[in-house]
């Protein structure tokens, strides 16, 4: 999400703008090589500054620069930041839901009566393990899989439209877009099995504007991750997470984007608000549960015919999804000023005037950009790219606000955020959560000098030994666990945590 808004903003720019013989889609011959060079050419600008802005992600994060800035970095910031990555997005989230409002209202129901209303019914499923083996236990279908749910159920009713004709054939009726085979030639063409490699699409160029609005998009992506590593600690009863968990997960984030911009994906990698959302919604926060949808993308990336599958979700389902989950990623920003004084008013104009800053300032940029004409083509495709961008623009002003105008650390809300992480540094508890896996920094790579890298576990204050009083939470973790699983457990993979 972080890294749309500046990708649509680079590609607004007149020198990307698509030319006249393009925007009519239905006299458009897909397969003919010009109309293939008009699109790659816009993939290969994005993999360069996707790549470039990775780089500058990764010597934040290993250089331990994130966890040093962290100290400016309050509610006040994040706030904004979150908040607007989701709300400038409310316009395509209603043109998506408005091709067909039934069936977005539909899917908008479900997902609401299955994650709120019934999360707490429990239906009988097929499990394997513990002494009986195969038997029947109760399992909260609903609270773990209400999207998956949801959309299936929308799909399906789609399709049956679709079937019996009652949604309308001809491409200018309302309604038109809610039918599953108005894509169909998507997956027809798609082959069953194809590799993606680095440089597919040729080799990636670089602008100065694309580099610098994509990391406008890093720095958001940055500072949203921040955020969302607390409120995923906080929904499975973790402890706060450290620095050097900080700084590792930045640099491993900026490495993800490193590699997507040479796969050409189009986009970067970052953590993502709705899966927290999901996380607190299913309760599954598992790190196994990730392992298991990576290796289903792998297999669903190398198997064509079931990503071309997706993209026959009819529109207004997909728009139904956005309403529903763009809300809750607003509602995540917002949250964060939990340990901020609202009573203030000095807090209650730097948040809302960033947010109102945030959606006024690109909303005129984008009518007037001629208006802000430097002489200097790169640097006015900077500016502009940068002043589209409605979360840097929002999150720019929180920090600054907040880090001059006088206020106290209490007031702030650095109090109570800095006594949640230094309650989380160093202890044992934090180091079996945030640790390495398969022994690493506690019987492999123990020298001193890989101890004092920014991002590598470090244990001080405590021993490996100290007795731990397990919190309520982790006593509920614990039971959970004991309990056999579902067979299917692995599919609810839509939490993500650092």
């Amino acid at each position: 999400m972080a890294f749309i808004a500046p990708s649509l903003a680079m590609l607004s720019l007149p020198a990307w703008k698509c030319p006249e013989w393009m925007i009519n889609a239905s006299l458009v011959n897909t397969s003919s090589p010009e109309f293939t060079e008009e699109w790659q050419k816009r993939i290969r600008e994005l993999q360069g500054a996707i790549m470039v802005a990775s780089c500058v992600q990764m010597l934040v994060g290993f250089s331990g620069l994130i966890g040093f800035l962290m100290r400016f970095i309050g509610p006040l910031t994040i706030a904004p930041t979150i908040t607007l990555v989701a709300l400038p997005l409310f316009d395509s989230a209603g043109n998506d839901a408005g091709i067909h409002w039934g069936i977005a209202a539909m899917t908008i129901f479900l997902i609401v009566l299955f994650s709120q209303y019934l999360k707490n019914v429990t239906l009988p499923v097929p499990v394997y393990g513990g002494q009986k083996k195969c038997h029947t236990s109760k399992f909260h279908v609903f609270q773990v899989f209400p999207v998956l749910l949801a959309l299936c159920i929308s799909w399906l009713t789609c399709f049956g439209l679709t079937v019996t004709d009652v949604l309308p054939s001809a491409p200018t009726a309302y309604g038109h877009l809610a039918r599953t085979d108005t894509k169909g030639s998507v997956l027809s063409q798609a082959p069953w099995f194809r590799i993606p490699y680095p440089g597919q699409w040729g080799l990636p160029t670089i602008s100065l504007a694309g580099v610098f609005g994509i990391i406008a998009g890093v720095i958001s992506s940055m500072v949203e991750s921040v955020g969302d590593y607390y409120a995923c600690a906080r929904l499975v009863g973790a402890p706060a997470p450290p620095r050097h968990a900080i700084n590792r997960g930045i640099g491993i984030e900026g490495l993800g984007c490193l590699l997507a911009g040479a796969w050409g994906t189009g986009n970067g990698t970052t953590s993502y608000s709705e899966n927290v959302a999901v996380l607190g919604i299913t309760q599954v926060g598992s790190r196994m549960v990730i392992v298991a949808a990576g290796c289903m993308l792998l297999l669903m990336g190398v198997f064509g015919k079931i990503g071309a599958a997706f993209a026959t979700i009819p529109t207004p389902v997909i728009g139904g999804m956005f309403l529903v989950m763009f809300g809750v990623i607003t509602a995540v920003g917002i949250s964060n000023l939990q340990y901020v004084d609202m009573n203030s008013s000095r807090n209650l104009f730097v948040f809302g005037f960033s947010i109102y800053c945030g959606l006024a300032i690109p909303n005129w940029v984008n009518k007037n950009s001629e208006k802000l004409q430097t002489g200097i083509l790169q640097l006015d495709q900077v500016i502009q790219v940068l002043l589209t961008t409605g979360m840097f623009v929002g999150g720019l002003l929180g920090f600054l606000l907040d880090n001059t105008i006088p206020g106290s650390a209490e007031e702030r809300g650095l109090l109570a955020w800095n006594q949640i992480q230094e309650e989380s540094q160093e202890t044992s508890k934090a180091f079996e959560v945030y640790g390495l896996p398969c022994g690493i920094g506690t019987k492999f790579c123990t020298s001193s000098c890989v101890q004092c890298l920014p991002f590598w576990p470090r244990l001080e204050g405590g021993g490996k030994d100290e007795e731990i009083i397990p919190s309520v939470d982790a006593k509920k973790e614990k039971a959970l666990k004991s309990q056999p699983k579902p067979c299917f457990l692995a599919l609810s993979c839509t939490s993500e945590e650092e």
